[in-house]
């Protein structure tokens, strides 16, 4: 028995790290009645940092929240053997930052912007907040609620940009884009519709953009996704419908305010799915890749420029609710819900490389969004009906690593996360977390 003194035992342990702290190689005896604060002082001294960094220890895919002994005593680990444990960074409590009340629910949130937060309501408004809490645009964009928004890049854009471009979907049957001039002075701003997307039978789920702006993809519960660009045409594509007194005075009331855009066609329409499609991005890397998934259980990968699914991923019965891409496009994060969050690599062929799905561990009620970290692709936070925001690190499939509830008994119908900041949409109106540190 490999030990310290008579009545000290140690356990054998080879410290390894994907963050910019690595050891060198080699071992380590360990007390087994450490736990993790002991574990990251000694990680600390021996890296000699200046200024200590918190650390978590993942062994076998699992945190370690008792003490070493324990964790080898439950997974009957001997004390000759010699333990692999992972270290990374700790992510600090979740903070509330701001809380932004709204007069219906925020069904979308967008963290894209720097110094500004965008939610989309189901009273069909766009509206732009500063991060002093003030309203800096409110755009009137739909007729009905609005599902899903996303911030458009354009070649002109940077982070001293005052005007930019926001798509929007919604249950009208249409999605938008909507350019907002934002002002120092909120008063000064402006909004004005330039273009309607006419292509669906039934309310859009979700819109999404490629990296460079060229494209839009949105996606519908009549099963279909549609391909388009962001170039405005001259002339109307779409011929305006035939319409009811009621239609056509809703229609009159939202150009009043926004303006009257021009009714564009989709370049490409993607048929695949046979049930409502939820979701659909564009692949994170870059290409002309993207992901979808749908109530008809499954997860696709399609090929934008020959308009074809180049892949399916099943799952029985299992619709899925939310999607989301690791931002080294190496893996997929699909919600359900039977209330679990599965996770596929796209690298291979195969189906489920993992599934987090113990009740224990996972949302007591269906999950409705999840969002990868922009800058880690182990990290995401996910929130669901039960009202409760969680973050995961993929590397532990035992449990959250941190959580918090924004509103008490009410519904998370969306969440965002750039910059540290988690925005956080749903029947309370929207709030903003800060979580985890901002990493260049």
């Amino acid at each position: 028995m490999a030990s310290t003194s008579t009545s000290v035992v140690s356990q054998p342990v080879f410290f390894t790290t994907l963050t910019q702290y690595p050891l060198p190689s080699q071992k380590f005896m360990i007390p087994t009645l450490w736990k993790r604060y002991q574990l990251s002082q000694l990680v600390n001294k021996a890296l000699a940092l200046e200024t200590p960094v918190p650390f978590d220890f993942l062994v076998r895919g699992e945190l370690l929240r008792t003490t070493l002994g324990d964790w080898c005593a439950e997974h009957g680990v001997g004390e000759e053997e010699t333990l692999e444990i992972e270290y990374i960074e700790s992510v600090m409590p979740p903070q509330k930052i701001s809380d932004l009340p709204h007069d219906d629910w925020v069904s979308s949130v967008s963290c894209d912007l720097p110094g500004y937060f965008l939610t989309s309501s189901y009273d069909g408004q766009i509206r732009v907040f500063n991060y002093s809490k003030a309203l800096a645009s409110s755009a009137p964009a739909h007729a009905a609620p609005i599902t899903s928004i996303c911030v458009v890049p354009t070649p002109n854009n940077t982070d001293e940009s005052t005007t930019h471009l926001i798509a929007s979907a919604s249950h009208d049957l249409t999605a938008q884009l909507t350019q907002v001039k934002l002002d120092a002075i909120p008063s000064n701003s402006s909004s004005k519709l330039i273009a309607s997307l006419h292509l669906h039978t039934a309310p859009l789920s979700s819109i999404a953009s490629n990296s460079t702006g060229s494209h839009l993809l949105t996606s519908s519960w009549d099963g279909l996704i549609g391909l388009w660009d962001t170039l405005i045409p001259i002339e109307d594509e779409v011929p305006e419908p035939t319409a009811n007194e009621r239609d056509r005075k809703k229609r009159r009331k939202i150009e009043a305010a926004a303006g009257k855009g021009k009714r564009k066609a989709p370049v490409t329409v993607l048929k695949s799915h046979t049930a409502r499609v939820s979701k659909v991005v564009f692949a994170p890397t870059g290409g002309d890749k993207a992901y979808s998934c749908g109530f008809d259980s499954t997860v696709r990968v399609w090929d934008t420029e020959n308009g074809v699914c180049t892949q399916t991923i099943t799952a029985a019965e299992k619709p899925f609710l939310d999607l989301a891409i690791t931002p080294d496009g190496n893996s997929a994060l699909a919600m359900s819900t039977d209330r679990t969050m599965s996770l596929y690599d796209l690298r291979t062929t195969s189906t489920t490389s993992l599934t987090l799905s113990s009740a224990s561990f996972m949302h007591a009620a269906t999950p409705t969004c999840v969002v990868a970290a922009s800058n880690n692709s182990n990290q995401v936070v996910t929130g669901a009906y039960d009202g409760v925001v969680r973050l995961w690190d993929l590397r532990s499939t035992k449990g959250a690593i941190a959580s918090f509830k924004p509103w008490e008994g009410k519904k998370v119908l969306s969440v965002d996360w750039k910059r540290g900041l988690v925005g956080v949409g749903g029947e309370g109106g929207f709030e903003v977390w800060k979580v985890g540190e901002e990493r260049t």
